[in-house]
This record gives structure tokens, sequence and C-alpha cells, in this order.
């Protein structure tokens, strides 16, 4: 990347890298999972193809992002987060959490389900002191999401073929409005719910 702050500062540096504009957005969604660039172009909107393709250019350079080719019968080109990308998940996580009071109430926005996932619940998982495994799987606007907790590791690798500890359907505006405490998502009487609103921190 051609611009820099130029200070002997660890801040600085790091904003050398990730600092330009749709650069964290960009990496939010390749920590999620891997991408193709038109699946960025629709996850982004508003960024400009030929500037979405010098930022991947940039990130890949700087060792954040590698070029992958799925095999047979996927048989495409995608985009992932490298191993040192994916150290800025706590980077995003944290952002996330100084973000939720700037937003407005969700009712006359669109939410989409990674977001209300992503942005919501991840970053405010509490480890239970037992450490027990848990399994939630949350069905968010039609879209599945697999949530597991060990101790302080947290993971969303889709589990189709394991049963979960709870299922829990949702909206993601309702997401949205639990964090803000807005509204009630949880039922009370449901112990798996109950479990995962301590997790998350939503009761």
């Amino acid at each position: 990347m051609a611009r820099s702050y130029d200070q002997y500062c660890p801040v600085a540096a790091a904003l050398d890298v990730v600092g330009d504009r749709w650069t964290l957005l960009i990496m939010r969604e390749l920590v999620a999972g891997d991408r193709r660039f038109t699946d960025l172009r629709e996850r982004l909107p508003g960024i400009a193809p030929n500037l979405l393709a010098d930022r991947l250019r940039d990130l890949q350079a700087e060792g954040l992002v590698e070029h992958k080719e799925l095999p047979p019968p996927a048989a495409r080109t995608v985009y992932a987060a490298s191993k040192l990308g994916r150290q800025l998940i706590p980077v995003l996580r944290s952002l996330a959490r100084f973000g939720v009071a700037r937003l407005g109430p969700p009712d006359d926005q669109l939410v989409e389900p990674q977001v209300a996932v992503y942005g919501m619940l991840t970053p405010f998982h509490r480890p239970e002191a037992d450490g027990e495994r848990f399994h939630a799987r949350l069905e968010v606007d039609g879209t599945t999401f697999d949530v597991v907790t060990d101790g302080a590791h947290l993971s969303l690798r889709r589990r189709p073929d394991e049963t979960p500890d709870a299922v829990i359907d949702v909206s993601a505006r309702d997401l949205v409005a639990a964090r803000q405490g807005l509204r009630q998502v949880l039922a009370d009487e449901d112990p798996g719910a109950v479990r995962f609103g301590r997790l998350f921190q939503l009761a």
C-alpha cells in the first residue's frame, strides 16, 4: 500500500495495512467465509469494482487474503482470509461492540442474517466457567448458523449431521433489537435458550 502514517507506533503500522476505506469491511466478509468477487460486490453495495479489486490485491500483497481454487464440482476462484488475516477477528468484534450503540432501532432497516449473528452475537460471547461444550442451531430468516462454544473457543462451522443442544428460530431484526435491549426474543422456559442467552449476554 502506497500511503503510510510514517509513525513508529503499532496502531499506525496496523492502520497502514487496514485503515483504508472498505478494507475492514472486506475482511469482515472474508473471516466469515470464502467469497467470490461477485459475492463481495453483492455484500458490499457501493464499492466500485476497480476499488474492490485494488483492495483485494493490496490485502493479498500484505498476506491477509489468499486466492483459492475450489475443486470440482465447484471449480471456481474465491478469496479467503489467511491465517494472518484471521488475526483481525478480535479487532472486528471489538469494533462491533463499539458500533452497536451507534445503530438506531432495526425496525425500518434491512438487517442481514450474517450481520445479526457476526455483529450482534459472536462479539459478545462470554465463556462459561466450566467450559462445557454447547451447540445452538440458529435459524435466522431462513439461514442456518451452527454456533458451538467450548470454553473460550467459538465456532460457526456448519454441522448439518449433528444434533444441536438447542434450536432457536429468530429474525435478524429481533436479534438486533434484543442486543439493544428493546425486546425479549428467547423463551424463559427453554433451558437451551436460557443458556444461549447467558453465553451471548442476551439474558
